[in-house]
């Protein structure tokens, strides 16, 4: 029985090469993933790279400053000159099917890449002289940097790019968000000092238990669903039938409690939230105990088939280390920049919820601090903004300020720090904007 081949495709290779150099155009299909280490034969790669630096001098790649730009690198005669890349125009009859060609070259390339990565690991479960955990954790390591390394838009760019997209970025938002510079929170007061949770940022929101941090992320993701905004939720602490139970409770602005007894009941008004809230586009994974690889690989599954515009962790404590050895410290840090990563490869904002340490209960002062984040102080130092949720009622009975909540924006690497008011409903476990709240009728 013969040997298994190693994974290439010479014709697709060809394809897409000819295919921009018939079409100036049909590079942007694949510039911003397909790589020039993609290739198989290595004449192919150098091509690809001429082809590359062309583009972003903003020449069109064709026969002519293709042919230069490998006449500069010294590399025209060793691909076989001129002649060749006639060859390969001349085989091609259209440019529409460069992302067909560009994509089974990646696929190749990455069965190539998994072949070699095999290897390692095979040697991994040989070698006896190194603890098992290591070895997993060294094992894990090599997949999540393949995977890592499958991340479009790594390349460097020109600035030229980097402005264009901004304007767009700025644009979009002008329709979408009423110009905030990135997705809104829903709460007009916390937007004027954010100015929204900008396209890959990890945005930390912690509080001590119970003072209302899955209430605030579920009340922001309720929002921006109704806005026809995407969420996807990893729910390690909730079961998601009581996430449900929220948001039904949030719909009708009644008392969590109360939702099973009208179930029972069979209350048509609560049949009918139900039957609203499955159209929302708020997607759930309860799974516990989730390792950051498991998170990216179920985050990429659900946004190859849906567009997700928010990533929500409640919480990142419970997240789990790919190796039982490491401690509390390193396990919160390779979490903490795994969301980093993982907002950075989405383009989308990750707000991911944190407990605060015991240290807050003991001060006179019982407003959280940045040193208050419980585990590792990589949660600070990755995270874009910060912010804690503080309710004077929790710690002073006789407080006038029953039913508020500050939201402290402790921390915000690309704009203003300071605090917003909001009202905080218990019983429905619902967050209002101030000038927007008004009691429920009806229950």
């Amino acid at each position: 029985m013969n040997a298994p081949c190693v994974p290439y495709d010479l014709a697709a290779e060809r394809g897409v090469l000819g295919s921009i150099l018939l079409d100036r155009e049909a590079i942007i299909a694949v510039s911003p993933w397909l790589k020039s280490e993609h290739f198989y034969l290595e004449k192919h790669a150098q091509i690809y790279t001429a082809m590359l630096a062309c583009y972003r001098r903003r020449e069109p790649p064709d026969l002519l400053t293709v042919s230069s730009e490998l006449r500069r690198q010294e590399q025209l005669e060793l691909i076989g000159g001129t002649s060749f890349l006639g060859e390969l125009v001349g085989e091609i009859p259209t440019a529409l099917h460069v992302e067909y060609y560009g994509r089974t070259v990646e696929r190749c390339a990455t069965g190539r890449a998994l072949i070699e990565i095999g290897g390692k690991i095979s040697a991994l479960g040989y070698d006896d002289s190194t603890p098992v955990e290591d070895r997993i954790d060294a094992a894990g390591k090599l997949l999540f940097d393949l995977s890592a390394g499958r991340q479009s838009g790594q390349d460097f760019v020109t600035l030229a790019t980097v402005a264009s997209e901004y304007l767009e970025s700025v644009s979009r938002a002008e329709e979408q968000d009423g110009g905030l510079l990135g997705l809104t929170t829903t709460y007009p007061d916390i937007d004027q000092i954010t100015q929204g949770m900008k396209p890959g940022e990890l945005v930390v929101l912690a509080a001590r238990p119970g003072v209302g941090k899955t209430a605030l992320a579920l009340s922001m993701a309720y929002g921006l669903s109704k806005q026809g905004r995407g969420v996807g939720i990893f729910s390690m602490e909730m079961d998601r039938e009581l996430l449900l139970q929220r948001l039904v409770a949030l719909e009708l602005g009644i008392e969590t409690t109360q939702i099973p007894k009208l179930l029972r009941r069979g209350d048509e008004r609560v049949m009918d939230a139900l039957a609203r809230l499955s159209d929302l586009p708020i997607y759930v994974d309860h799974t516990p105990a989730l390792n950051i690889l498991a998170i990216r690989d179920r985050a990429r599954r659900l946004a190859s088939t849906t567009p997700i515009d928010l990533w929500i962790v409640d919480y990142l404590q419970l997240a789990q280390s790919m190796s039982e050895r490491d401690d509390e410290v390193r396990r919160i840090t390779l979490i903490s920049q795994g969301l980093t990563s993982l907002a950075r490869e989405f383009r989308t904002p990750v707000l991911a919820l944190s407990q605060l340490s015991r240290a807050v209960e003991g001060r006179n002062s019982k407003v959280p601090q940045l040193s208050d984040l419980r585990g590792s102080g990589s949660i600070e130092q990755d995270a874009s903004q910060v912010w804690f949720i503080y309710r004077e009622e929790l710690y002073d009975p006789e407080t006038t300020k029953k039913g508020m909540a500050e939201i402290h924006i402790s921390k915000h690497r690309n704009g203003e720090t300071g605090v917003a008011q909001l009202r905080f409903m218990r019983s429905t476990t619902r967050f209002h904007s101030i000038e927007r709240y008004r009691s429920p009728e009806g229950y």
